[in-house]
């Protein structure tokens, strides 16, 4: 299915512009949101990412009516890449079913990358400064008991991702940042453990 979301701002005539758009390409199903585009906790863009399954292709009139930063968009466009779904905006020509697109984000995962290696400098420069001067007392924290329960019933389709990120406490963004770690960490694990195996073998068979 074509999925698309539109966002007009509380300053803002109407929609007509961006639905027109939408009617052309064939959309089949649209979401909008008549709020600020500053965060991503806006309720018919949760409402689409929770509804958009693998093969869907979503597609917005350009990146600023979908997020207002680059770590929002990169954040995004990951939720929908974890599930299958592809990413279209018009005006910037990005489309990932297409190689330029997915090179595209690349590019713009790489100039985020650079601003948070600045910001993580500077961070690291202030807290060692806190340090010498005895005000640093560390970062609290998330607490997420119940995380693998949680994404076991999510995984299994018994609760939404909505309600899985109520039951853990977490926002969108940090929920499934939380999913990859976790994945990750399992299949480092197997990686570990299966190598083992064939090492042990190796070593009886000698």
């Amino acid at each position: 299915m074509k999925i698309g979301y539109i966002r007009i701002s509380t300053t803002d005539q109407n929609t007509a512009r961006q639905e027109l758009l939408m009617e052309q390409l064939g959309v089949d199903e649209v979401y909008i949101d008549r709020m600020s585009g500053k965060n991503t906790n806006r309720p018919e863009l949760q409402k689409m990412m929770e509804y958009v399954r693998r093969g869907d292709t979503v597609i917005v009139e350009s990146i600023s009516r979908f997020a207002r930063n680059t770590r929002d968009l990169l954040e995004l466009a990951e939720q929908l890449s974890s599930k299958g779904v592809e990413f279209v905006s018009k005006k910037e020509a990005i489309d990932t079913t297409t190689p330029t697109g997915k090179f595209m984000l690349t590019v713009f995962g790489a100039v985020a990358e650079l601003e948070r290696e600045y910001i993580l400098q500077r961070q690291r420069e202030g807290i060692a400064i806190a340090k010498e001067n005895g005000v640093y007392k560390g970062r609290k924290p998330i607490v997420c008991a119940g995380f693998d329960s949680v994404l076991m019933l999510w995984r299994r389709r018994e609760i939404t991702a909505v309600e899985a990120q109520n039951r853990l406490g977490l926002s969108p963004s940090t929920f499934y940042r939380r999913v990859r770690e976790y994945e990750k960490q399992i299949l480092l694990m197997f990686v570990k453990n299966f190598f083992l195996e064939v090492a042990q073998k190796k070593g009886r068979t000698k």
